[in-house]
């Protein structure tokens, strides 16, 4: 039999083991199983077609929000067999495709250009086939909402009319521009339906001085999604303290995707790699 002091050293041992892989738990648990899941947006990778997962997978990524085309290729996720090869993609490399994005929208606004109108309710569809339940709507550069009233009302008018449908088939509307979290929310209660909330940007939040942890506290209910960004910097040598946005996701209950758009001031998959290290060691 063991001895009494062998006996409780082996449980003294055990019982540290079990409290270290506790700790430990949350950041080597599968990514379906954690709060928090890190991609990138398809744009930052660098790729325009499903060879993005590549390198997605190459930087240890969780998934990558995927766009669904340009002017140029006619919109390309439109097309059955483009979706296919996406499915096929992410099959292969083991990630996800995370959500749709409709980055044209910068070039082709939806406040003023009827083909953005289109796109837009072209999008549910291509969520739909792709098994998604986030659009992202962006609004900057030719397409930007900041002290443009015309062209917010013109956009609720078009959400109203968009929204329904998107209920009907579970699909969130996230807005992504540079309004404060106020002027979101009037949105949102303007166009009256639970289809659409804020994609919130806390870089592009930052560079125009808003207090991001107090404005992610405001929207509690009301974010789909997250990028993560601080201008020219490496996450975590910028402006923004993320340990800081961490506590206002906590306190809002936000569980899902953080996607990087960030900088590569030097390379992109090295550095998309310690930033994707970075996140996971702050958010998991």
């Amino acid at each position: 039999m063991m001895k009494r002091r062998e006996f409780i050293g082996r449980g003294a041992h055990g019982a540290a083991g079990l409290v270290l892989g506790s700790a430990l738990a949350p950041l080597l648990a599968a990514a379906d199983q954690r709060r928090f899941k890190i991609g990138a947006c398809q744009w930052s990778l660098r790729k325009d077609g499903p060879e993005c997962f590549e390198v997605a997978k190459e930087i240890g990524l969780d998934g990558v929000q995927v766009n669904m085309g340009t002017e140029a290729n006619d919109m390309s996720l439109r097309q059955a067999a483009v979706q296919q090869a996406y499915r096929d993609a992410a099959k292969r490399s083991g990630l996800e495709i995370a959500s749709l994005a409709l980055a044209e929208l910068n070039n082709v606004p939806l406040k003023n250009d009827p083909r953005a109108a289109a796109w837009l309710s072209d999008s549910l569809g291509v969520a739909k086939e792709l098994n998604l339940r986030l659009v992202m709507i962006a609004a900057f550069a030719k397409g930007d909402l900041l002290g443009d009233q015309p062209g917010i009302d013109h956009t609720v008018e078009l959400l109203k009319q968009i929204a329904p449908k998107a209920e009907q088939a579970n699909i969130i509307l996230g807005l992504e521009n540079y309004l404060s979290a106020a002027d979101n929310l009037e949105i949102i209660r303007r166009v009256g339906s639970r289809a659409v909330q804020v994609y919130y940007d806390v870089g592009n939040s930052t560079d125009k001085g808003r207090d991001i942890y107090q404005e992610i506290r405001q929207l509690k209910g009301q974010v789909c999604e997250f990028h993560a960004k601080d201008a020219d910097s490496m996450l975590g040598q910028g402006r923004i303290d993320f340990h800081k946005v961490r506590q206002a996701m906590e306190a809002i209950d936000y569980r899902g995707w953080i996607h990087l758009e960030a900088a590569a001031p030097h390379a992109l998959v090295p550095d998309y790699q310690a930033q994707c290290k970075f996140l996971k060691e702050v958010f998991n």
